[in-house]
């Protein structure tokens, strides 16, 4: 097989290696309300979830690690570690999107038409209305941001770390709190940063992207993609940024080692091959990168992996 054979296998198995993970875990908090745990390592949701979704459907997504990208009408925005979303009828966007192919995070669903009035009115002390609370965060908009947020961020952390014998009861206390939190939350004071970007920075970003997981056993620099993008290398940086959330080495760096990782855990290929086919010359330069990145070197990654997959 050519050379050129063999990196389009290997791309391939990377690509093929980001496994479709979706909401593996969903509750029914209350009727018309459900939280779902989002584990994902790919580009994209492939489950159908937003063509399932009632149009009176108030989402709010907590991202705790990687990055999403999202697109009503043309717009482009996007959240991080710590940000919060909140969509209004999600049927008018496209996908979603994870630029980094890797997403953790909690959504809440709640069916304003269908949700009780006021799920906690056993506790005569606290009044939550979705619906109300829905038009309070969005207004006449489809979306709204929450840039990480100390009193959201308690209230989510605790979601992520609940023992499976008491996780029903103990969401619905954590959504109501929730709940009750954002009914008085002040949208104009805590301004949504949009933080909007083009559909030509997503496209050359996104294309850019493409072109370093095809020749990921190249070193490759910011300025062959500007030339071969036909922009400057302003330009280009800003565009990725904007998408990825990290500079263009950065990136790099992190795709590479994601796409180790798996053949480590997934293959019998030697370090030092690995390593040769993710673009580093020496077993010493890729292990210092790698442990950057997974804070262990490859061999401990795959003896960790391989005593798991016996467990």
């Amino acid at each position: 097989m050519s050379s050129e054979g063999m990196k389009n296998d290997n791309v391939s198995t990377a690509q093929t290696n980001a496994v479709k993970n979706h909401a593996a875990e969903q509750y029914e908090a209350f009727p018309g309300i459900k939280i779902m745990y989002y584990d994902i390592h790919s580009c994209y949701d492939e489950s159908e979830t937003a063509e399932l979704l009632p149009c009176s459907t108030f989402e709010i997504f907590h991202c705790r690690e990687g990055r999403m990208e999202f697109n009503v009408l043309g717009e482009y925005c996007y959240i991080s570690s710590g940000d919060i979303l909140f969509i209004r009828n999600r049927r008018n966007s496209g996908k979603l999107y994870f630029p980094l192919r890797h997403y953790h995070g909690i959504t809440i669903c709640v069916d304003t038409d269908n949700a009780a009035e006021c799920p906690s009115c056993f506790l005569h002390d606290i009044t939550v209305q979705p619906d109300v609370i829905a038009k309070k965060i969005c207004g006449e908009s489809a979306y709204y941001i929450a840039r990480s947020n100390k009193s959201f961020e308690h209230i989510f952390s605790e979601l992520y770390n609940v023992p499976e014998e008491i996780r029903h009861g103990y969401c619905k206390i954590k959504i109501l709190e929730l709940l009750l939190f954002l009914s008085v939350f002040d949208t104009d004071k805590e301004k949504s940063e949009k933080r909007n970007v083009t559909s030509y920075q997503v496209s050359l970003a996104k294309d850019a992207a493409e072109y370093l997981m095809e020749n990921m056993d190249e070193k490759i620099s910011l300025e062959q993609v500007a030339d071969k993008y036909h922009v400057s290398v302003t330009a280009l940086k800003t565009a990725f940024k904007a998408v990825y959330g990290v500079p263009f080495y950065s990136y790099i760096k992190t795709l590479k080692i994601e796409s180790a990782s798996y053949m480590l855990e997934h293959t019998d290929k030697t370090v030092i091959e690995i390593a040769n086919e993710h673009g580093y010359d020496n077993a010493s330069k890729f292990a210092a990168a790698f442990r950057s990145i997974k804070e262990v070197s490859p061999i401990e990654y795959r003896t960790i992996h391989s005593r798991n997959k016996r467990i």
